[in-house]
């Protein structure tokens, strides 16, 4: 079991691997990967003699590959970027030190904002929307990237295409066409993502890694990675669950032209159940709340738990803005961070299971941000995560979520449950 504890690194510079004098001088690689923004690598390189201080391969713009793992295992890649910086320390006491940090290919997408429509038109007909998963081809290949959209994501993103289309045929209704409005392509395919339900990430795995832009549903991915242990693998976890800022409905009201009338759709989530609730009818007088009023509870309280989207939505648009604000907020309830010895598995948005925690806390969590850290102290790993509400489908037994119960001790001083 040794070889367990023998942790390591692959550090590749422009496709080759660095030479033993570079390896011999780096004191401490991180890696940290995050669900929003770029993923990031820092190297330290003790600088004796200023021997690194000017050499090509250190400099910006250079490919870096890092691979992480245990020997004599296989090593997992985890990152393929370019070097974006190199900061110099030069002490009055000590060893003169560099500092080099590698960012992938995500903060492209960051260029000039644009404006533009996303249609075609079919003779004798009108002018169709192009579906958002071509969409999201299309502008990630504008940039240098191949996207990956998972299939469960694709296929619900296809589904609500399509019934917007149908629906605007049948309420005679100007279909929505998807519009990129001043916005960076980065922010446009945020913006895209956060209505389909989607993450929006680099994969850094195979040859074209660090050129893979994944639109993520976490539908397609629930299962865990790793099961850890607390009071055992999990060295520590810090759960939080909290209600501010956390939204539990969401009301929006939705014209439908061919009847000249207004609906008011609630979609609200039952923590009890783990269900989406929805409620439909029609608004009073046909009207919508102004700004000035306030969404009250059933005792007369105003609730900030509850979002009014304050403008008339169609059949077509109603679902994805609904879905937009509502599922983000709701995966935000319950997080927690920790740390476990390190582990290259732990990547942004996979699941791992938590046990020995309880029923609230324990379970299965979406990691939102993982720091892998290897120097003189070894390997180990600080991440965060989230629990969503998809996984409130799975049984609490099979995600390790068990109530505790703590012991006691009796009167004759016998431990007990």
């Amino acid at each position: 079991m040794s070889d367990q504890y023998a942790p390591d690194y692959r550090l590749q510079l422009d496709g080759r691997p660095i030479s033993s004098d570079l390896r011999g001088a780096i004191t401490s690689v991180s890696f940290t990967s995050a669900l929003e923004g770029a993923d990031r690598v820092e190297i330290g390189v003790a600088n004796q003699y200023l021997r690194w201080t000017d050499d090509p391969a250190l400099e910006p713009g250079v490919q870096l590959r890092l691979s992480l793992g245990y020997n004599p295992h296989e090593f997992e890649q985890v990152f393929v970027g370019e070097i974006v910086s190199v900061q110099a320390s030069f002490p009055a006491d000590g060893l003169p030190s560099l500092t080099i940090a590698a960012q992938d290919r995500f903060e492209r997408l960051r260029n000039s904002p644009k404006s533009r429509w996303f249609e075609f038109p079919i003779p004798f007909f009108r002018t169709v929307p192009i579906p958002d998963p071509a969409i999201a081809a299309m502008v990630s290949a504008e940039n240098g990237f191949v996207p990956v959209i998972d299939p469960v994501g694709a296929a619900l993103s296809i589904i609500l295409f399509g019934a917007s289309v149908v629906s605007s045929v049948i309420d005679d209704a100007q279909i929505v066409v998807r519009r990129q409005e001043k916005e960076t392509d980065l922010d446009f395919l945020q913006r895209v993502s956060r209505e389909n339900g989607w993450e929006l990430l680099i994969d850094h795995s195979g040859p074209l890694g660090g050129r893979k832009l994944r639109f993520m549903s976490p539908l397609d991915e629930l299962e865990p990675v790793r099961t850890y242990s607390y009071g055992g693998s999990l060295m520590d976890w810090s759960p939080r669950i909290t209600t501010v800022g956390v939204i539990v409905s969401v009301t929006a009201f939705v014209r439908v032209s061919a009847i000249k009338t207004v609906f008011q759709v609630t979609v609200g989530y039952d923590w009890d159940r783990g269900s989406l609730d929805i409620s439909i009818q029609p608004a009073a007088l046909g009207e919508m709340p102004t700004s000035e009023e306030e969404s009250e509870d059933e005792v007369g309280k105003p609730n900030d738990r509850s979002l009014i989207i304050e403008e008339n939505l169609s059949l077509v648009s109603a679902p994805r803005q609904i879905l937009a604000e509502l599922i983000p907020s709701l995966n935000g309830r319950v997080t927690g961070s920790g740390s476990v010895v390190g582990d290259h598995a732990l990547i942004a948005g996979r699941v791992v299971q938590l046990e020995g925690l309880g029923r609230e806390f324990g379970g299965r969590y979406r990691v939102t941000s993982a720091t892998h850290t290897v120097d003189s102290s070894g390997y180990r790993t600080m991440f965060e995560g989230r629990k969503e509400i998809w996984f409130g489908s799975i049984p609490a037994l099979d995600q390790g979520a068990v109530s505790l119960r703590a012991p006691f001790v009796d009167a004759e001083g016998a431990v007990g449950r």
